[in-house]
């Protein structure tokens, strides 16, 4: 499952909401609505730090003016959601049959989906 966009900003766990781009040749930043794929030489950041930014010293900085929304779910999250549902819904898996448990002479041991079976001598 691919996971989420998160913020470029060192340390922070945060969902990418916005898109910084620099344009060299404006000496301008530009803050805008978070791009539908990431791209070199683009930086995703949460709303804090989008809200945040300054841009360097001589250089102008547009900024996205309305909300910043989060990105709707991919398919991949969506399919991780079902998934999820169906191993919640899974049943128990049943107890031993007696016949497994109670053979004389021999024990076994279960763990997972292994049984362990005593060598016989």
């Amino acid at each position: 499952m691919r996971s989420p966009r998160r913020c470029s900003r060192n340390g922070c766990p945060r969902q990418a909401v916005a898109t910084l781009t620099y344009v060299y040749s404006d000496s301008t930043a530009v803050v805008g609505p978070l791009a539908a794929f990431a791209e070199p030489h683009t930086y995703d950041l949460c709303e804090p730090h989008a809200r945040s930014l300054t841009a360097p010293r001589g250089w102008e900085l547009v900024r996205h003016d309305g909300d910043f929304a989060p990105p709707p779910p991919t398919t991949d999250d969506l399919v991780a959601l079902a998934d999820a549902v169906r191993e919640a819904a899974r049943p128990p898996a049943p107890p031993p049959r007696s016949d497994e448990r109670d053979l004389p002479g021999h024990q076994t041991g279960r763990r997972g989906h292994l049984r362990v079976i005593p060598p016989t001598h």
